[in-house]
């Protein structure tokens, strides 16, 4: 199949070269001309496991190609996969112009049937204020053209995107026509022999599905921190309280790790923009509220506790952090717990000193010569 993904970050990326490594030809375009050159010279511009080896060895198969020309990634393909950043707006929406620019590039271009596949995480609605704002460019056009659009999130956990992407637990496609499922159960067929499911759902339950899934991760998240607080108190010891409620199948053992909380690039911004979407409805998100709260004030906990220690007194103190990104085995430092541990230390008049396998280059163009960066740990 001939595949363009608009948008060359994290979750475009590693998915236009796993398709393209599944046999397809796969075209990333993104509008970052340095990331481009970088890309086609076969170096990756973020860290995860085994994807610049992925993304040198289709170059070299003649199946992966990158481009700044949106237009040619229209033209090229019949399978366009919307995979821009939705970043948070100071209110918590989701913000959205990246999204409606790439529909209106499809509308302005597209010159046959195109399955408009919407892999960026976005608010329930979305897809049909793609639908409209292609629409309105096709109308404008004098233009009479099919095409299906499909809501297809994603569910790539970084550290193990590749894996999560070659061999996913579930693919959720939310589609309308018999067309779009049968395209889509071709493109990922090769994914499921192992019996994984596709569910084929509306396209409404199908963005639903992506925020709530990763609110309910951020909510095991914050449930166990608030827990470590209580086993604290009362001399219980919160790994032994892990393990004996993980082996519970209702529950399992992932995400109830207590730590400093969830930080990186989807869970902040995708809780919040559910409950800022749910306030626009008039419903109150309770739960997610405190999830989101209780994320905060660990991070605020876990510093007190260290300034206790040190009777009140940072001044002049020599703190060292080991680890640095948002979780192990990346170099993403979106909206890391330790980047708001090291402001909190410098505030104090506390230095810091830091290491960190992959994120050292991140953490050194926000902090300069802040902090110190160490070779070792």
């Amino acid at each position: 199949m001939k595949i363009s993904v608009f948008g060359a970050g994290y979750v475009g990326l590693v998915t236009g070269v796993c398709f393209a490594d599944m046999g397809n030809e796969t075209l990333c375009a993104d509008i970052d001309e340095n990331k481009v050159n970088q890309l086609t010279q076969g170096r990756s511009p973020i860290y995860e496991p085994g994807l610049e080896q992925l993304i040198q060895s289709n170059i070299k198969a003649g199946r992966l190609h990158f481009t700044t020309d949106l237009k040619r990634a229209v033209a090229e393909s019949d399978v366009l996969i919307l995979a821009v950043g939705t970043p948070p707006r100071e209110d918590g929406s989701a913000e959205l112009k990246y999204i409606f620019s790439v529909a209106e590039t499809i509308g302005a271009f597209m010159l046959g049937y195109r399955a408009v596949v919407m892999k960026s995480t976005v608010p329930v609605g979305t897809c049909a204020r793609v639908q409209a704002v292609i629409d309105s460019i096709l109308k404008q056009r004098g233009a009479k053209l099919e095409y299906d659009m499909i809501s297809n999130p994603e569910f790539l956990k970084e550290g193990t995107a590749i894996e999560d992407c070659l061999k996913p637990s579930r693919v959720v496609v939310g589609c309308h026509s018999e067309r779009a499922q049968k395209l889509m159960k071709r493109l990922y067929d090769p994914l499921l022999r192992s019996g994984n499911p596709l569910h084929f759902m509306d396209l409404f339950s199908s963005e639903m599905t992506k925020y709530a899934a990763n609110a309910m991760l951020a909510t095991k998240i914050s449930f166990m921190n608030e827990l470590s607080r209580v086993c604290e108190k009362v001399g219980a010891d919160i790994e032994s309280v892990r393990q004996g409620i993980g082996s519970d199948p209702r529950i399992g053992n992932s995400f109830i790790y207590s730590g400093l909380g969830y930080g990186g690039s989807c869970f902040p911004k995708d809780v919040s923009a559910l409950v800022h979407a749910a306030a626009t409805l008039g419903e109150d998100m309770k739960i997610l509220k405190a999830v989101e709260a209780t994320n905060q004030f660990q991070r605020e906990r876990f510093f007190n506790k260290i300034k206790q220690h040190f009777e009140g007194y940072l001044e002049g103190k020599k703190i060292a952090l080991w680890g640095l990104s948002f979780k192990p085995g990346t170099d993403d430092i979106r909206d890391a717990p330790s980047m708001k541990i090291i402001d909190l230390l410098l505030n104090e008049g506390a230095s810091v000193a830091a290491y960190d396998p992959e994120a050292m280059g991140n953490i050194k163009q926000v902090y300069n010569d802040k902090i110190k960066l160490t070779k070792t740990s």
